[in-house]
């Protein structure tokens, strides 16, 4: 089976605009993740996958390698399901672009997962939700059935908890997908659906068209960059690191 991880990413980010440019600690921030995502042996390739020919050349001239795609996707779906058109891989892995801490054997369970379940289309991520961002609704919470499927997702605490069961903790959803390559193709092909639209969560369509995600579960999340301050703190950490 070969793997191939896709790396999204763009100049237009809302908060923090040329995020994957942005320096940290000597490198732009998208070359850390590149760099984190080559250090998994199990992958047979890493992309960029970005509409910016800046961000295309920035990830030639570190030595990475990027595919041109349109400007005009809504989600970084599309974009992932563009790229991989091109791609002759059996399993696409789509890592986000502004992780630049993302633990490599967090990206290898849920390749595993595939690749020890051939009836398993897609899996992703989870860890324990801290208890401070339970009712926060940009924090995704998932639950799952007893072999690790997700059930569903949601901006709301669930399960709520009526009775407490400490061997039943909140889990929060960690944006890291693996996908087989066709059904990539298929679901971003797929009309969105209503809980979709109502909780503003691309992984319900999967779940709506009866389709399972197996869910993986790390000890906690890795600090994604959406902020000045994010910044620092990722800094400070791999500076240290070094």
């Amino acid at each position: 089976m070969k793997v191939i991880a896709l790396i999204p990413a763009r100049l237009a980010a809302t908060r923090l605009p040329r995020k994957p440019l942005l320096p940290i600690a000597g490198k732009p921030m998208i070359q850390w993740v590149w760099e984190k995502a080559t250090s998994v042996e199990t992958l047979d390739g890493v992309y960029v996958a970005t509409p910016d020919v800046e961000i295309f050349d920035a990830v030639e001239a570190f030595g990475g390698k990027a595919i041109m795609t349109s400007d005009r996707h809504q989600s970084g779906t599309d974009r992932l399901a563009e790229a991989a058109e091109t791609l002759d891989a059996d399993i696409i892995v789509n890592i986000q672009g502004d992780e630049p801490l993302i633990d490599p054997d967090s990206i290898l369970l849920p390749v595993n997962a595939l690749l020890d379940n051939p009836d398993i289309p897609m899996a992703s991520l989870m860890c324990p939700c801290p208890e401070m961002e339970r009712d926060n609704p940009a924090c995704v919470k998932v639950v799952c059935d007893r072999f690790g499927n997700a059930l569903f997702f949601s901006r709301y605490g669930i399960p709520y908890q009526r009775n407490p069961d400490p061997e039943t903790p909140v889990f929060q959803h960690v944006g890291l997908y693996v996908y087989r390559r066709d059904f990539l193709l298929l679901y971003s092909q797929m009309e969105r659906t209503p809980l979709e639209r109502i909780e503003g969560l691309e992984q319900l369509r999967v779940l709506e068209n009866g389709y399972k995600i197996r869910m993986c579960a790390i000890e906690k999340a890795p600090l994604s960059v959406d902020t000045p301050e994010d910044m620092e703190g990722v800094e400070k950490i791999l500076r240290q690191l070094k």
